[in-house]
Formats: C-alpha cells, structure tokens, sequence
C-alpha cells in the first residue's frame, strides 16, 4: 500500500485558472520527487454543518472555495524525502507566489488502513476527515472494509481510509482542529473516487438505501457528528492525474 500526504486548501474563486496552473507545475516536481500520484479536487458540493466542515477547517471566506487534494508515495521514507526536496529545491521557490493563503491550508501524512480500486478512471472525489478514538482504530479499519464491497457495487472505483502518522500542529489551522479532535483520537483522512459526479449521486444514494448497510451496527466507531465530507471535482492538473 502507498502512504499518503493529504491537504485541504482555502482557494479564492476567482483565483481557479491560478490555482490549476499552479498545481500543474507543482504537480511535475513533485512527479520528480518521488510522488506516484497527485491529486487536486475543486469544492463541488461541500455542505455547512452545524460543530465542524470542511469551510471551517480552513477558515474559508464567501469569496474562497475548498480545495481537498492528496500526494501518494510508495513508503514514509519516500514521502518524508518529497517533502524535504519540496521545502529547499529552488524550482519551487521560482514558480512564485501562491495564489492562495498558505497560513490557512492544513497538511500531514498518513498511513493506509485501506486501499481498495477497481479499473477506471475518476472524474470526481468524495473527502473525509474523521476523529476517530485511538482504541477503535482497528474497529474503524473492519467498518471500512465492510463498505468497501458496497460502494463498489453502487459504482465507487475507489475507496481509500488512512490514518494520521506525521500531523504537524499548526498556528492558524490543522487537522487536529479541524476534526475536534481530543486527546485520545486519531485523525483519518479519507476518501472516494468516482468516475463522474452522477455516478457519486446516483452511488451515494443507492450505498445509504443497501440492505448491507441498514444491517450494520448503528453505533459508529467515532463521533459522525465531527466528521467532515464533501464533493470535489478533480481538476486537470497533468500530468498529476
């Protein structure tokens, strides 16, 4: 299994065209350095809630939207190494400024408990971020793999849940406070790929109406009501994608 380096991002709206070409370039290094894979996503459907969201976990204003996105590498060793070159190479100083605030953006690595694919191609994601209580880690892991088979069946190519190794606490924002989380929990990031935004309407709807989930215990290995999701649209940021 890979390891992970998940963001979450506050992006001006009208900075899009900038932040795709942004991404574009810093997607090539870090090709370079070691990441198999890069993903950027647009806020696409990311709802309010009432403790915790996606919108609060960056500070986002009414002029930004949320961008969720991830870097996947082959071990630690690979991610920790990306990272360092990313801080010092001076072709990331050269591509300039960023057209976001990067004070707001929060970050960390992640190790897998489940990555799950079938064939094809993804057009849009399903992100998470959940406090999950460092003693059922094991119990969220088997609740995963349990749902795996029912998102595939209503048309997931995806489905990815990993857990927090290298979460930095930050000044302004991280995933610590984004997710409330308490002394005692981890923080999971997490997410669905789908080919298109109708089959994640259409998949979401037929998952929450299975049989095999009704069937599921109803008490959750973590609080659902600080979990944090929302819809994103992958963006074109080649040759990341």
């Amino acid at each position: 299994m890979a390891y992970f380096h998940g963001f979450v991002i506050p992006v001006p709206t009208a900075n899009r065209a900038a932040f795709i070409e942004h991404s574009t370039k810093t997607t090539a290094l870090m090709r370079e350095f070691g990441a198999s894979r890069v993903v950027d996503a647009w806020g696409d459907d990311v709802p309010d809630g009432k403790i915790n969201d996606f919108k609060m976990a960056v500070q986002a204003t009414a002029a930004e939207t949320v961008c969720f996105g991830w870097m996947e590498y082959s071990d630690r060793a690979a991610c920790d190494a990306a990272v360092q070159k990313i801080m010092t190479d001076p072709r990331m100083q050269a591509i300039g400024d960023m057209p976001f605030d990067g004070k707001r953006m929060i970050f960390g690595s992640f190790e897998p408990l489940l990555d799950e694919s079938i064939a094809g191609a993804s057009t849009y994601v399903d992100g998470f971020i959940i406090p999950v209580p460092n003693d059922k880690r094991e119990a969220y892991r088997e609740m995963a793999i349990k749902s795996w088979p029912i998102f595939r069946d209503h048309g997931a190519i995806r489905q990815v849940e990993t857990w927090g190794a290298d979460v930095p606490h930050g000044e302004v924002t991280d995933f610590w406070r984004a997710a409330h989380a308490k002394d005692d929990e981890g923080v999971v990031f997490a997410f669905l790929e789908w080919p298109d935004k109708a089959s994640r309407d259409r998949g979401m709807k037929g998952f929450m109406e299975d049989d095999r989930v009704k069937a599921m215990p109803q008490e959750m290995p973590f609080d659902g009501k600080r979990m944090i999701f929302g819809g994103f649209a992958i963006l074109p940021t080649a040759p990341g994608v």
